[in-house]
């Protein structure tokens, strides 16, 4: 089984096409201005439910019949959804029970789309029974590449279906109560459970209050967003079964959308033959964000290039205001998508929709049909290139040294507890790590806590708030063999369960880190204690511990407070290598300096670090040639020294060590380096 990724030769382009929303004569000017764009791949059948499935016992698929025909007809490959991401009324109406409930207990009625209870016997039946029959009817067509379940799963039930699926999750994560009570915590506020069926799925009818953030017992609520991930896994699931009983071979995915809290997709990836993901940034200065969104889905696969499955070519519709992507940014995040490992660039949406809510999307193409807007121009202007580029970057692997670590259950449990701190927020905080690494040039690997970290020199784990199995373990083996650990305040406090560790914090890090904290301080927005390192003094907001070194160095100290002169950054010496500790909350300017030093211990600068904006990373393709992407965010040009020479693979020039190179704002650069 392949990823569907190399069968066109080429990065895969192109993206969400619904031509069921309009007359077959103006799906042919559809294709006439595809080709003019070198559109050669389109996603079809997302939404047509209602369309394949009129009634419950009649299937028609005419429609989509005369869509993917159409498509091939016109020479475009097909990545072919099972149509299941909404549910068509009359099953709503016929089976009410699949209808969400929500977190404040409310029983919804037929509307929206994430429409469906996950745990709905109905539901799981009958979506399987349709991607069973879509795949039964195109399997072996060969303008179909891959298949495409669901779409952005996503949302919450409290039903007494999921209060049923929740009680037969935790039986089998459990096994006894006497084993749930402990995880749980129950002799608090007298919650022991002695039956099964007195376990209610965390609520603002049961045990939260102010919304889902607040809960009485962190430890149930932690594992009623595990149940949840894991039942919407279970959807997923049974269509990809359907599927591989008509197609075993064609690649199954469904579309992410990166840091997305509420499913942990670690527990997905090995469900997807490839990953996928949409990216709708909320304005022009994401280019960090979205760097660790693609980093983050690369390594959901072990480093496998991925799929941008949507962007809009333009700008989305969902928000209260849109910002329109401005000349230049479309191609320049395309590409930034390619540098960090995609293997296609698709849009939603092909065609704008006439009505309903997403009529002011962006599209490829606009409700006039026309050529000659500036939008469509770009979008064949990188078509082009993409063509000109061929295969030269598809299965490149990302040879990074530098791991970051990131965990949907200490994102969980940091932000579901009481203390020290709710303005502590887990994706900010990853952010500036990862941005800081980032203005440095440095190739980042964004892994699972599960992953093997034998082949990185720098390992980062910030806000590690959960530790879990072997992990404290494999970070001291890091350091042991001389590479470098950075972690940080509200580190290594609780385990599995959300119980804390009965030792010093930082629990079981605190061999690796040298230090012992007693106490912390969380303070508002407004406070902030300078922290000095080396000559400078650094602002620092929010949570403050207060470090006992215990052999560690001390690098940062305090500059305000009772604890001035008290440890604030340390390094601690383990084995060949370091522990780093960052026990304040620095603002970017003093995590920038921290991870600095600890990048220039080994080596690890990119070719550009002291260019403002201009983003570099590599990849190495299956023949070992290496490619270095530059890519020019700034609001002007700029101009660097080649670092080896190479040729230019969007202008096919010849470039030698140490000639300037020029990018324009928004330029790009793929440099394929002589070997």
């Amino acid at each position: 089984m392949t990823d569907g990724s190399d069968g066109a030769g080429k990065v895969r382009y192109g993206g969400d096409y619904n031509p069921e929303q309009w007359p077959e004569d103006v799906w042919d000017a559809d294709h006439r201005l595809f080709d003019a764009a070198r559109i050669d791949t389109v996603t079809v059948g997302v939404f047509t439910w209602a369309l394949t499935q009129p009634a419950p016992d009649v299937y028609d698929f005419s429609t989509l019949d005369a869509i993917v025909a159409r498509a091939a007809a016109a020479g475009r490959q097909v990545v072919l959804a099972t149509g299941t991401a909404a549910l068509p009324p009359w099953l709503a109406r016929a089976h009410p029970q699949v209808n969400r409930t929500d977190f404040e207990g409310r029983r919804h009625r037929y509307g929206q789309r994430h429409n469906a209870c996950p745990s709905s016997p109905v539901f799981r039946r009958l979506s399987a029974e349709l991607a069973r029959r879509v795949a039964r009817r195109f399997a072996g067509n060969p303008a179909v590449v891959a298949w495409h379940v669901g779409n952005e799963y996503g949302g919450a039930c409290y039903c007494d279906q999921c209060a049923a699926g929740f009680r037969s999750w935790l039986r089998d994560r459990y096994a006894t109560l006497d084993r749930l009570n402990a995880a749980w915590y129950t002799t608090f506020w007298s919650h022991r459970f002695t039956d099964w069926a007195d376990i209610e799925p965390p609520s603002a009818l049961t045990e939260h209050w102010r919304g889902p953030d607040h809960t009485a017992f962190p430890g149930i609520t932690l594992d009623y967003l595990r149940f949840m991930s894991d039942a919407m896994l279970a959807n997923f699931r049974d269509e990809k079964a359907a599927i591989r009983e008509s197609d075993p071979d064609t690649p199954v995915t469904t579309n992410f959308m990166g840091m997305y809290r509420p499913i942990d997709y670690h527990r997905w990836a090995p469900h997807l033959d490839f990953a996928s993901w949409d990216n709708y940034p909320p304005d022009d200065d994401s280019r960090v964000r979205m760097a660790l969104a693609h980093d983050l889905m690369r390594g959901l696969k072990d480093g496998q290039p991925f799929w941008l499955m949507e962007q809009t070519p333009s700008t989305t519709a969902c928000r209260d205001t849109n910002p329109l992507k401005r000349p230049g940014l479309m191609r320049l995040w395309s590409w930034q998508a390619v540098a960090h490992g995609a293997d296609a660039v698709l849009f939603f949406q092909m065609r704008a929709a006439r009505g309903a809510s997403e009529k002011y999307h962006g599209a490829v193409i606009g409700h006039s049909g026309r050529s000659d807007t500036r939008v469509f121009r770009e979008v064949a202007g990188l078509g082009a290139e993409l063509e000109r580029l061929g295969p030269a970057t598809l299965g490149a692997r990302t040879p990074a040294r530098v791991a970051l670590l990131f965990d949907w259950d200490s994102w969980w449990a940091l932000e579901i507890s009481d203390g020290p701190s709710r303005l502590v927020r887990y994706q900010p905080t990853v952010l500036a790590y990862y941005r800081a690494l980032w203005a440095a040039g440095v190739d980042v690997d964004v892994l699972p806590v599960t992953a093997d970290l034998s082949r990185y020199d720098v390992v980062v784990a910030p806000v590690l708030h959960m530790l879990k199995g072997d992990l404290a373990r494999r970070l001291e083996a890091v350091a042991e063999r001389g590479g470098s650990v950075v972690t940080t305040f509200l580190s290594g406090r609780v385990d599995e369960d959300d119980n804390a560790f009965l030792m010093d914090v930082p629990g079981p890090l605190g061999a690796l880190m040298g230090v012992r904290v007693d106490e912390w301080d969380a303070r508002g927005r407004e406070f902030v204690n300078p922290v000095r390192l080396g000559p400078r003094d650094f602002p620092a907001r929010l949570i403050f511990e207060l470090v006992i070194p215990q052999g560690a160095e001390v690098v940062g100290t305090y500059r305000a407070d009772f604890y001035a002169g008290t440890p604030a950054v340390t390094r601690n010496a383990f084995g060949a290598g370091h522990g780093w500790y960052v026990a304040a909350g620095l603002e970017q300017p003093g995590v920038s300096w921290v991870m600095d030093q600890v990048l220039d211990r080994h080596g690890l600068r990119g070719p550009y670090p002291d260019v403002p904006d201009l983003e570099t990373t590599a990849r190495v393709t299956p023949d070992g040639s290496r490619l270095l992407f530059l890519l020019n965010h700034g609001p002007a040009p700029v101009e660097v020294p080649a670092r080896t020479g190479g040729v230019d693979l969007l202008t096919g020039a010849r470039v030698e060590a140490g000639q300037p190179l020029t990018l324009d704002t928004h330029g790009v650069v793929v440099l394929r380096e002589d070997q």
